[in-house]
Formats: structure tokens, C-alpha cells, sequence
């Protein structure tokens, strides 16, 4: 059934390094599928199905004749040198190249890919929605048909150890993000091309015009979705701003890549239900409208939410520091009129010290309480108050849902 992973594995010492969501997944596939395979787990925390853990589990990837990595593992500073190295994502690739639809970039991939599957499955096709959306992709295996259309969200991370690519590729952007994992943002770009460099002649790329040349160097078919117009009702989309506008272009060039008849799918656009923690209305509360745009974890994603709403009167930033650059961030707040700018965190600390020439009113904050507290002193009836933070928020959450959450029940339950 799946002989081209299977034929991969069979007769080797697997190791699946890292055990998490992903790293499960792989070991039911194994257990399942090559029950005589000899097949042990590494993860730095010691737990039930781990054979090595503790500071120097990296080492146990010698001892095996293949190791399959897990997205959250990062080996910059590890010499994995003559270790045979897939995952998840290249095995997959290798046995359903032809029926997957990858989507990519540092920002908007989740919304792209989302608004991929909804319009393939409102349109009748059997669409199956996998990835770094939450569903590892060996979950979905047995799902797959002939006639399915795979549409597979991937991450830089997933991306790093890949020798195979979709059918159709569809790159959103590259900016400067999770340096912690990659080290520089040369290897992180690199990864992120991965996506469309194996590609063959008959798949296809879609792009963002400013990545055209460097896609152009792979040799392969490719087109610009900036550059597209499909007469979309911009005011009937239900994602708003100017970036969720091209996140739909991407979308229906994607299906159109694919050999879908556009023309079918962009009424379906129009019926699409925006994600969570993107720019999403949280209401208005104490006469404040709320925004939580938590998925803003680059200083181009708090530009574009503020660029989308226009009017913002408290601007929350920061979070845990991924030495990402700020200066856009800056350049643009000295263009534009916040005039109440929230920092935590040490990308908070980094920012608010760039931004010291600013005339807004800085504030240094620790909790979200914190910010609220200032809020209920200084906000007004018909004031703007949104959450882009441009950081990451490992510092304080498990995750970007997690900070989001914390500020709209804060938001649902403010009074002054």
C-alpha cells in the first residue's frame, strides 16, 4: 500500500528522533506496518517508549542505519555528519508527490492551506487536510484515493530534511523567523525552498513576486500569485487586509495548478471561516474594541495588522526573543500614530529600546493582567486595542493559541 516508504525502511535500524505528536505517529505507522522492524525513540525527556533521553540523546543517531526527525528537534549544533536523515514529510512526499498540494512561508500558510481545503472540498473534490496544521501526515494515510488532493501545510521545520517535493508548491513569503531552530537565516530560507527544489516538469511553483528569481534559478514551472487578478469581491472576504487578499490569490492559483477550473471555486471563497488568533474580532467591551492577532510572531505581521485596521490605539508587543530583526517594525512606527505602544518580554525589551525616538507612550508590562490594568487607566470609548505581538510567546505560553486566549477572555470581561 505504501511500498515506496516501506521499501525505504524495510530491513534498516529506524531511530524516530524526538516523541511527540509527530514522533507517535511514526512509531503506530511502524508497529502497524513493519512490525519486525527494529525501531527505538530518542528524546531528551525520559519517558514510557523512550530508549534514550538525557542531555546527550542526539548521540543514539550513530547507532542507527536511518533516523526519521521529528519537526521540533534542531540539529544546528550537532554534527550529524554520514547519519542518514529523513521524516514524516519526505516519506510522504515519496509515496504521494503527485496528488499533494505543499503549502509554505513564514507567515499565512495555515490561512492559504485552510482556504485550499475549503475550497477543494466545496467544490466536491476529495480533499484530505494535513500537517503542520496539527495532523501529522501518516494519520491520514489510510484516508487517501486516487482521486484525493492532499493539501499539506509545512513548516520550515518539516521542510529542513526533505529530498522530495509536491506536485504543486505554493510559497507565501520569507522573513526572518525561528533563527533558534536554523542558527541564520540563510539555513532557514534554504529549508523553506526546499519545498519546490525536487521539483519535476510536471509540477508546478506558486510564489510571491518577490521570491520569482530565486525560484526561477530551480529551473522549474512557476507562477506569480501577486501578480494575479481574479475579480474577488475584497469586500466580501471573509479574511480581512491587503495580505489575506493575496493569501487568496495563492489559493485559487494553487487549485488552478493543480487543473481545477478556477471560475468554480471563487465563489466558495466567500463562505470561508477564518482562523482563530488571526486578526480576529474579539468585540467590544467597556466601549474598547478587542483584536487578537497572537499569530503575529515577525514585526511584517504587526505591520500588516495595523496597516489592515488602520485605526490601533494600544499596540500589545513582544514576547520571547528569536534575535529576528526589528528595524521594519521600528521604520514603520515612526511613519504611523499608535499612541500606546505595550512591550513584554525580552523581544519587548529589545523593541522598546528601538523605539525610543517614538513619540508614543511606552510601557513595559510582565502579565497580560498587567496590560489590562493599564488599559482600564488610559483607554477610552472607541478605542482600538490589538495584540500583534511579533514575537514568539515561548516565554510565557505553551503556544500563540494559548496567549491569544488568555487576552480575549481578558478582553470578554473588561470593564472601566
Amino acid at each position: 500500500m505504501f511500498d515506496l516508504i516501506l521499501n525505504r525502511l524495510r530491513g534498516k535500524r529506524i531511530l524516530i528522533l524526538g516523541f511527540g505528536r509527530e514522533g507517535r505517529s511514526t512509531k503506530a505507522f511502524l508497529q502497524n506496518y513493519l512490525p519486525e522492524a527494529l525501531v527505538a525513540v530518542a528524546d531528551k525527556n525520559p519517558m514510557e517508549g523512550v530508549q534514550h533521553s538525557g542531555e546527550r540523546y542526539l548521540e543514539a543517531v550513530y547507532d542507527y542505519d536511518i533516523v526519521i526527525k521529528t519537526p521540533g528537534i534542531s540539529l544546528k549544533d550537532f554534527d550529524a555528519k554520514g547519519v542518514e536523515i529523513t521524516s514524516q514529510t519526505d516519506l510522504f512526499l515519496s509515496q504521494f508527490h503527485g496528488q499533494t498540494i505543499g503549502i509554505s512561508g513564514t507567515k499565512g500558510k495555515s490561512t492559504t492551506t485552510s482556504l485550499i481545503y475549503h475550497l477543494l472540498k466545496s467544490s466536491g473534490r476529495d480533499a484530505i487536510l494535513t500537517g503542520n496544521i496539527g495532523i501529522p501526515c501518516f494519520d491520514i494515510m489510510e484516508q487517501i484515493h486516487e482521486e484525493s488532493i492532499v493539501v499539506y501545510e509545512l513548516s520550515a521545520h518539516q521542510l529542513e530534511y526533505v529530498h522530495n517535493s509536491p506536485r504543486v508548491g505554493v510559497l507565501l513569503n520569507v522573513f526572518e523567523e525561528h533563527l533558534d531552530h536554523f542558527g541564520t537565516f540563510e539555513r532557514y530560507k534554504h529549508a523553506k525552498f526546499n519545498l519546490l527544489r525536487f521539483m519535476g516538469p510536471d509540477d508546478y511553483a506558486v510564489v510571491h513576486d518577490s521570491l520569482m528569481m530565486e525560484t526561477l534559478d530551480l529551473g522549474i514551472n512557476s507562477v506569480t500569485f501577486s501578480r494575479m487578478d481574479f475579480n474577488i469581491d475584497e469586500e466580501a472576504l471573509p479574511i480581512l487586509g491587503p495580505h489575506n487578499l493575496l493569501n487568496a490569490k495563492a489559493a485559487l492559483c494553487a487549485c488552478a495548478a493543480y487543473g481545477v477550473d478556477v471560475r468554480e471555486l471563487v465563489p466558495h471563497l466567500y463562505t470561508f471561516k477564518p482562523l482563530e488568533h488571526r486578526l480576529e474580532p474579539v468585540g467590544t467591551f467597556g466601549g474598547v474594541t478587542f483584536v487578537n492577532d497572537s499569530i503575529s510572531t515577525i514585526p511584517q505581521a504587526a505591520i500588516a495588522a495595523c496597516q489592515t485596521l488602520q485605526k490601533v490605539d494600544f499596540l500589545l508587543l513582544g514576547g520571547f526573543d528569536r534575535d529576528i530583526d526589528y528595524t521594519p517594525l521600528v521604520d514603520y512606527m515612526k511613519e504611523q500614530t499608535v499612541p500606546h505602544l505595550l512591550f513584554t518580554g525580552k523581544a519587548g525589551e529589545r523593541m522598546m529600546a528601538m523605539m525610543n525616538g517614538i513619540s508614543a507612550q511606552k510601557v513595559r508590562y510582565d502579565s497580560m493582567e498587567e496590560a489590562f490594568d493599564y488599559l482600564r487607566k488610559h483607554a477610552k470609548s472607541g478605542n482600538v486595542c490589538l495584540l500583534s505581538p511579533a514575537a514568539s510567546s515561548y516565554d510565557q505560553y505553551k503556544n500563540f493559541e494559548e496567549r491569544g486566549r488568555k487576552f480575549k477572555q481578558l478582553a470578554q470581561s473588561f470593564h472601566q
